[in-house]
């Protein structure tokens, strides 16, 4: 997983949520959090004290070509 800064991250990337990807790759929630974890999907954490996991729309396509969903 990935920390970037927030003034080094590109405004013109869209930020998905975990449960969105989940909708769009028809998996559950929780494949999407294992595919973060194992680092096959990366992300960011944001928010609050860094809980809330966000997913670039360019690594969800870069994931995605990687698993041919």
């Amino acid at each position: 997983m990935t920390k970037i800064n927030a003034v080094s991250h590109d405004a013109r990337d869209v930020l998905l949520t975990v449960s969105e990807i989940a909708v769009l790759d028809r998996v559950s929630e929780k494949t999407v959090r294992r595919a973060i974890e194992a680092g096959l999907l990366e992300a960011l954490r944001v928010g609050p004290g860094n809980r809330l996991l966000r997913v670039t729309k360019q690594a969800h396509e870069t994931y995605r070509k990687a698993q041919r969903l």
